[in-house]
């Protein structure tokens, strides 16, 4: 990582380092690094906090209880390293329209909003459906 005004690391280093820890955290502990059944468990231990009767007898939940465990830790330490390294290195930007964006759709706050949230919606879609 570099400070503002130096040059970034090379997204091919950065991605390379990335799959080397995949490897090695699939291959050491046997457990492979995901996040979408973090959320879905999150989802799970808010719910209980309503109707505790209702989550344990759902069927997803009797199998994996709701439970902070060692995902809920990775991707609650994905948020607090980014947001760490966006400051230390001066990168941090408050925008609710990035640039690119803006160039191409517009400056609209709410159609971004729309697409981000359904774009994310898909994707957890996705990683639900693959089993992930």
């Amino acid at each position: 990582m570099a400070a503002k005004g130096q040059k970034s690391w090379s997204p091919y280093v950065a991605g390379a380092l990335t799959g080397i820890v995949l490897i090695l955290s699939a291959w050491l502990t046997d457990k492979y690094v995901g996040a979408s059944t973090t959320f879905v468990r999150t989802v799970g231990l808010i719910e209980q906090l309503f109707d505790p009767e209702k989550v344990q007898h759902m069927e997803y939940f009797v199998k994996e209880k709701p439970t902070i465990d060692w995902q809920t830790m990775f991707v609650g330490g994905i948020f607090i390293g980014s947001l760490l390294a966006a400051f230390l290195f001066q990168d941090f930007k408050k925008q609710a329209i990035p640039p690119m964006w803006e160039e191409r759709f517009g400056q609209s706050i709410i159609k971004r909003a729309f697409f981000a949230f359904a774009g994310g919606v898909i994707a957890m879609f996705g990683a639900r459906l693959a089993d992930g």
